[in-house]
């Protein structure tokens, strides 16, 4: 005869409902991760700030907020992008493409709908910036005109750079391709940056060199502290030419004071 396992008999609409399993972990709903449009707006709105408070951080020229908004194309570019970004992952067509020529038009940068931009990001001046479709922007980063983050026109989907955060973009410097750029990088005036870069690096020259920094924390403002490569390997030259015409001057004078006999031979 079987006997029962458990010592509390079970009614039949206990027997008739199914028994639940419990996961091990908890697996979310989709519609869990879907934010609100208030969560959006609250998101935006503090993105735009510290947009707008960075400026006074960054740039000694700021004086007031009237000035920032009205005479800052950086701002106004970021502004106009971040709208037509949301717009573009809605799938707006046509209309995020028409803004960002629009903000071209107005302040000389122009950027893609489809890139990406951080908070805190600082345009600077800004006349000829370029940032792609798939450029990747990180936090507090600093970009001066003329300045380009674009690809190389042999790639398909990802073909733009992603820059990490606080990065420093000179004026003039190219950054092309599907290349990465760590944290804390700084990217002198009219470099030409293909490879990817590590953290905490300075490059320079075309095509970019990298120049660590050995730890010693630089202003981000502070351009004349870059290191000139090309100074230094032209002073590296002067001195070993110097070394040679000394070689050469001691060697002739030996040669002078101690006449060579038949049948010697110059050691």
């Amino acid at each position: 005869m079987l006997q029962s396992t458990t010592n509390c008999p079970m009614t039949r609409s206990q027997l008739a409902t199914p028994v639940k399993s419990t996961p091990s972990s908890p697996v979310s709903h989709p519609l869990s991760r879907v934010r609100t449009p208030f969560q959006v707006i609250k998101q935006g709105w503090q993105t735009l700030l510290t947009d707008f408070q960075i400026i006074f951080e960054r740039d000694p020229a700021a004086r007031n907020r009237l000035e920032v908004l009205v005479c800052y194309p950086g701002l106004q570019a970021l502004i106009s992008h971040r709208l037509a970004h949301w717009l573009h992952r809605q799938g707006v067509p046509f209309l995020p493409r028409f803004m960002s020529q629009l903000a071209r038009l107005f302040t000389g940068i122009e950027i893609h709908p489809g890139a990406v931009m951080g908070k805190g990001v600082f345009i600077d001046h800004g006349m000829g910036v370029v940032i792609g479709e798939t450029a990747i922007v990180g936090d507090y980063c600093l970009i001066y005109q003329g300045a380009t983050l674009g690809g190389t026109g042999k790639e398909t989907g990802k073909r733009h750079p992603t820059l990490g955060k606080n990065v420093v973009v000179s004026a003039g410097a190219k950054v092309l391709g599907n290349i990465h750029i760590g944290d804390n990088v700084r990217i002198g005036a009219g470099s030409v940056v293909l490879r990817d870069v590590p953290t905490d690096c300075t490059v320079v020259g075309v095509p970019g060199r990298i120049v660590r920094q050995s730890g010693k924390r630089i202003d981000p403002l502070e351009h004349g502290q870059l290191p000139d490569t090309q100074a230094a390997a032209l002073q590296v030259l002067r001195d070993r030419i110097t070394e040679l015409e000394q070689q050469l001057e001691s060697l002739s004078r030996g040669l002078v004071t101690k006449p060579l006999g038949r049948g010697e031979d110059v050691k």
